[in-house]
C-alpha cells in the first residue's frame, strides 16, 4: 500500500459558473462520495490552503494575476472568455485552493510526507494561458504545481503527462520554451480547443502531442501511451511527475468522445506510477481536470486513486 494524500478544500464549491454549466460544484461532490466509500478510508484528507500571488506568478503574468483579482464580482457574475470561463463571487478563493493544493502536494512528495498526492478540485486549469483563461479554467493549477516544484527544489527536470480529452494548451503554452518541464498529452481531435498537433513538440522535444481521433476507445489509448508517451517519459527521467487527470474522456462523459472505461483510467495510472517509481521514487502529483458525466468522473476518480493506493 501506497501513503496516499488526498488534498481538498470546501472553497472549490464556492464557483458557481451559473445555472447549467458543466463545471458545477456537483463535479467535486461526486468525486468526494466516490473516495469516501470503505475502500479508500486508509486515506487521510488534508485541507488545500489559499495558493499565493507568488506561485501565480511563476506561470502567469502579473498583468494577468492583476486583472482577475481585480475584476472577481462581489455579486453575479464575470465572463472571462465569452461565456465559458465565468467568475462568480467564490471563484477567487475556489481557484487559490486549486493553487495551493497543487503547491502542498508538491511538498508533501518531495519531502516524504506522501508517496503520492491526488487534488481533488476544481475547476480545471490545463487550458489557462500565462496571460488569459480558457475552456472553464481561470489558472494553470498542474502548470504552477511544476514551476513550484522545479523553482522550489531546484530539480532538473519536471513532467507532465495529460489524459484529459481535451488538449492543454495553456501547459504546453506555458512550457513550450522550457526544455527543463516536459508536456505530453493524449487527447481527442479535431476537438476544443484546436492545438495539441504532433507537430508541436516543443523547443528541445519536451512536448509529445498523441491526438485520438472521436471513438479511439481502450486499445488506441493504450497503444499511444504505451508506444509514445510512456517511453518519451522513461527518456525524460523526470525527478517529480504531476499528472493532469481528466476523466472526460470516459465513455459516459457528454462532452467528450474517446469512449474511456474506468479500466483504463486505472491501467494508465499504474503505467504512469511504474515510469514514475524507475525515474524518481514515485513522486506523482494527481490535479483533477475534467470530466463532466458525474458518474463517470466519480468511477475514473475512484479507479485513478485506486491505482495511487496500490491496490
Amino acid at each position: 500500500m501506497n501513503n496516499t494524500v488526498i488534498l481538498s478544500s470546501d472553497a472549490c464549491l464556492g464557483h458557481v459558473p451559473g445555472p447549467e454549466h458543466p463545471e458545477c460544484p456537483d463535479r467535486l461532490i461526486a468525486v468526494r462520495d466516490a473516495l469516501t466509500t470503505p475502500e479508500f478510508e486508509s486515506i487521510p484528507w488534508r485541507h488545500a490552503p489559499l495558493g499565493t500571488k507568488e506561485q501565480l506568478l511563476l506561470v502567469h503574468t502579473p498583468e494577468y494575476v492583476r486583472r482577475i483579482e481585480t475584476i472577481r464580482p462581489k455579486v453575479g457574475y464575470v465572463p472571462l472568455d465569452g461565456g465559458d470561463t465565468i467568475m462568480s463571487p467564490g471563484t477567487w478563493d475556489c481557484v487559490m485552493s486549486c493553487v495551493g493544493a497543487a503547491c502542498l502536494g508538491v511538498d508533501m512528495v518531495m519531502k516524504g510526507e506522501a508517496d503520492n498526492v491526488f487534488c481533488a478540485t476544481r475547476p480545471c486549469g490545463h487550458h489557462a494561458e500565462p496571460d488569459r483563461a480558457m475552456g472553464f479554467c481561470v489558472f494553470n493549477h498542474a502548470a504552477i504545481g511544476a514551476a513550484y516544484a522545479y523553482d522550489k527544489y531546484k530539480l532538473d527536470r519536471v513532467a507532465i503527462v495529460d489524459f484529459d480529452v481535451h488538449h492543454g494548451n495553456g501547459t504546453q503554452d506555458a512550457f513550450y520554451h522550457r526544455p527543463e518541464i516536459f508536456y505530453a498529452s493524449c487527447h481527442q481531435s479535431p476537438f476544443y480547443p484546436g492545438s495539441g498537433a504532433r507537430y508541436e513538440t516543443g523547443i528541445d522535444h519536451n512536448v509529445v502531442n498523441v491526438p485520438l481521433s472521436r471513438g479511439a476507445g481502450s486499445d488506441k489509448f493504450r497503444n499511444c501511451m504505451s508506444f509514445e508517451i510512456l517511453p518519451a517519459l522513461k527518456k525524460f527521467n523526470p525527478s517529480i511527475l504531476i499528472i493532469s487527470a481528466g476523466f472526460d474522456a470516459h465513455r459516459k462523459d457528454p462532452l467528450g468522445g474517446l469512449s474511456f472505461t474506468d479500466d483504463d483510467f486505472y491501467w494508465v495510472t499504474k503505467e504512469l506510477m511504474k515510469v514514475a517509481d524507475e525515474c524518481c521514487d514515485g513522486k506523482i502529483v494527481s490535479i483533477l481536470e475534467g470530466g463532466y458525466s458525474l458518474e463517470g468522473l466519480a468511477s475514473g476518480s475512484a479507479a485513478h486513486v485506486r491505482a495511487l493506493m496500490g491496490n
